[in-house]
This record gives C-alpha cells, sequence and structure tokens, in this order.
C-alpha cells in the first residue's frame, strides 16, 4: 500500500496532516461508464445491451436506469442484470405501448470480488426506443366484417318484407327470373324458417 498525507503553511508554519496512513489504489477505483449503449425492440421485450473493456467483464456489475422519455430521471426505475454480461432485458408487460423511453447504464467492481473495489461510475450516454402498440386489423379483414354487419339487418329486413306481402298477397307470388317457371312464395312459417336456415349458412361462409 501507499501512505497518503497532505503539507501545508499555516501562519508561517509547515504542518503535515496523514489521511491515509494505508492507501491501496485497487480500493478506491471510479470506472470509465460503459459505451456504445443499444437497443431494440420486439413483441415481446426490450433488449439492452453496452460496451467495457474485455478485461473487466467478468469483475463488473452494472445497474440500469429507464424511464418515460417526457419525465424526470428522479422517477426513473433501475434494474440490475442477473449476470456479468452486458446486457439485460426488459419484459414488454413493464413498457406501454406508443411511448418512447430512454435508458442509460452505470458500472462498478462486482461486490463478490475482493481483490478490488470501487464506487459507481458516472452514467453512460443514453439509448431511445419505444414498444409498439398492437397492430391493428388488416383492411381485408375489416371490410369482410362490415359486409357481414351489413348484411344481417338486410337478412331480416328481407324475411319482414316478405311475410309482409304473403299475408296480403295469394297463397302463391311469382319471382319472375328468364327462363324459368314461377317458385311459390314463402307463405309458411316453416319455408320461412328455412329462408332463414339459409341465410345463417350464407353469414357462416361470409366469416
Amino acid at each position: 500500500g501507499y501512505r497518503v498525507s497532505l503539507q501545508g503553511n499555516f501562519f508561517g508554519h509547515n504542518h503535515t496532516y496523514i489521511t491515509f496512513p494505508e492507501y491501496n489504489p485497487r480500493q478506491h477505483i471510479k470506472l470509465d461508464p460503459p459505451s456504445n449503449i443499444q437497443s431494440n425492440v420486439t413483441a415481446s421485450k426490450c433488449q439492452i445491451w453496452w460496451s467495457v473493456p474485455w478485461y473487466l467483464v467478468d469483475i463488473l456489475q452494472y445497474e440500469l436506469q429507464y424511464k418515460e422519455y417526457s419525465v424526470s430521471w428522479e422517477v426513473a426505475l433501475n434494474k440490475t442484470p442477473p449476470t456479468s454480461l452486458p446486457q439485460i432485458e426488459i419484459e414488454a408487460a413493464e413498457l406501454r405501448s406508443d411511448v418512447a423511453y430512454i435508458a442509460r447504464v452505470r458500472c462498478k467492481v462486482s461486490e463478490n470480488e475482493d481483490s478490488y473495489h470501487s464506487q459507481w461510475s458516472e452514467w453512460s450516454q443514453t439509448t431511445l426506443f419505444q414498444r409498439t402498440g398492437v397492430p391493428k386489423l388488416s383492411e381485408n379483414i375489416l371490410n369482410t366484417r362490415t359486409m357481414q354487419f351489413l348484411f344481417i339487418p338486410l337478412s331480416f329486413g328481407t324475411l319482414l318484407y316478405l311475410f309482409w306481402n304473403c299475408k296480403h298477397s295469394s297463397r302463391y307470388c311469382c319471382f319472375i327470373t328468364s327462363g324459368q317457371k314461377a317458385s311459390p312464395a314463402l307463405t309458411s312459417p316453416r319455408q320461412l324458417l328455412s329462408f332463414s336456415h339459409s341465410i345463417i349458412c350464407t353469414m357462416g361462409i361470409l366469416r
């Protein structure tokens, strides 16, 4: 170790003040902050990684801090990686959709390391990331849903119209088609139910 002392001249007299009688530099380290912090967001999680000197990878621990971009760092959330690897994951459930986030990281020698001791480094540069919201339904799906919603009231309207017509007409009504004979009208409840069944089947096909 080393002996660190402070000397000074006060009022014409020299004085020596011993600050550290046994100073060991290994126990008083402050590292440079991690560099090159980056992020990547998927549907299930956000991955964040950074760089440190290769010879320090096995003896460092990290603390990540992240927050919504628009708020102060005072309300940021802290997260500790489970290993000494320079990376961490944030579950998508911890992030709000379509909100911009910002993150930074700092490092120090692991508390499990006996040979060295350090304080936290300064915070690194930041990285921005954002969880994308749930994708909207495609235009084709929307068009199919619209057809279904329109088909239901039109079908029941047709049923009511036929029922009203059959009540005020003769036993048979003619549906005029080219090259075909007239077909019986829907005059009985059983026929109406049969027609309703065909409409429901058509709705099933549209789905």
